[in-house]
């Protein structure tokens, strides 16, 4: 593997206002970006960020840096990680960026790209990346700068198609469920999903500020989530963390359901329906009962290193479609690209629905 100086296992992470988060750095990655990107020969980049008052500052550096290049970025306002994937593929963009640090604090923030696909950047081109900032920085003519838009209706386009890995045959009519969107991207997202597939949803977690994203809210901390859940006698809880690709679940009896409860439920489901292709992947970080679970039923499983993109890898080599880490990413190829935690959650709600089960109860067996 190469040695490189920005690029980690996730993009571009740190603190704001420290190398390399600083708006100079982000200004000069824009560029450098276009530069490789526009070899590829669109022109058209696709920019959603989450719920850190940082995001502002950020997005403006980074398309002063990619119009500089030549190429035009379209914005979308805070958007989940998974959204941006998706919206990459749908507008054909040349590539996607999430400014985000994902469950870190609001003082912390990331660049991560994606490409046409809406995966990740291949290495070569994150090495050509890194290679262009060595460069000094130069500016195209001015009727080749690139220009700026927003996407208006980019809530609704990412809203339709999490509704749309949802069975048509079912409803949420009779479920009443408290979601905890951590403050962060998902705020507007999640609750109006449910709310359209019939669900009695109680928001919370749903004001976001700037500085409270992740704030003792969210997938990585539950305990306000399960103390909800049993104040309003709810069926169950969705917990996101701040830029929606993690999910944690919380059953009526306010036990937490983690992501190899998860991955447990949706493969058994698959198998069940016929559906699922070949076995499962966790991490070494998963629950032995997890994989004790899946072998009673026939399912192979196999671990990977932690992290989702290394989730990601394996399923590619095994050719399947499933695998999770126990901190709620939950990859689901059939249904999306990369983890997505609102598409996740909706397939265990379908569990529930179908078999007339608690997630309590599908959690049992």
């Amino acid at each position: 593997m190469s040695n490189r100086k920005y690029f980690g296992t996730d993009g571009i992470r740190g603190r704001v206002g420290d190398a390399p988060i600083t708006p100079e750095f982000v200004l000069k990655l824009g560029w450098a970006a276009g530069k490789v990107l526009a070899r590829h020969g669109s022109r058209k980049i696709i920019i959603g960020k989450d719920t850190r008052i940082s995001g502002y500052m950020l997005e403006s550096a980074l398309e002063a840096g990619l119009a500089a290049a030549g190429l035009s970025a379209s914005f979308t306002g805070p958007m989940p990680t998974p959204a941006i994937a998706y919206l990459t593929r749908a507008f054909r963009a040349e590539a996607g960026i999430v400014i985000s640090a994902s469950h870190n604090p609001f003082y912390d923030n990331g660049i991560k790209f994606f490409s046409i696909e809406g995966t990740k950047l291949p290495d070569e081109v994150e090495e050509a990346i890194e290679a262009e900032m060595e460069k000094e920085l130069t500016c195209v003519d001015s009727a080749e700068l690139g220009k700026a838009s927003r996407i208006v209706d980019a809530a609704g386009r990412y809203i339709e198609f999490c509704k749309g890995t949802f069975p048509n045959e079912l409803s949420l009519n009779a479920l009443k469920v408290v979601v905890d969107c951590a403050h962060g991207a998902t705020y507007h997202i999640a609750p109006n999903v449910f709310r359209e597939l019939g669900a009695q949803v109680i928001a919370m977690g749903c004001e976001p500020d700037g500085l409270n994203i992740n704030e003792e809210v969210g997938a990585t901390d539950v305990r306000a989530l399960q103390a909800r859940v049993l104040a309003e006698k709810a069926d169950l809880g969705i917990a996101y963390d701040g830029d929606g690709d993690r999910v944690i679940m919380v059953d009526h009896e306010g036990n937490k359901v983690d992501g190899d409860q998860i991955l447990y439920i949706i493969a058994r489901e698959g198998l069940r329906q016929g559906l699922l292709r070949g076995g499962a992947v966790g991490t070494l970080m998963s629950n032995m009962g997890l994989e004790l679970a899946l072998k009673q039923l026939g399912i192979p499983f196999v671990r990977a290193k932690v992290g989702d993109r290394y989730v990601l890898e394996k399923l590619q080599e095994k050719g399947w479609r499933i695998g999770a880490e126990n901190s709620g990413h939950v990859i689901l190829l059939d249904k999306t690209t990369t983890g997505d935690g609102i598409v996740a959650s909706l397939q265990v709600v379908a569990a529930m629905v179908r078999n007339h089960m608690s997630l309590h109860d599908l959690c049992s067996g």
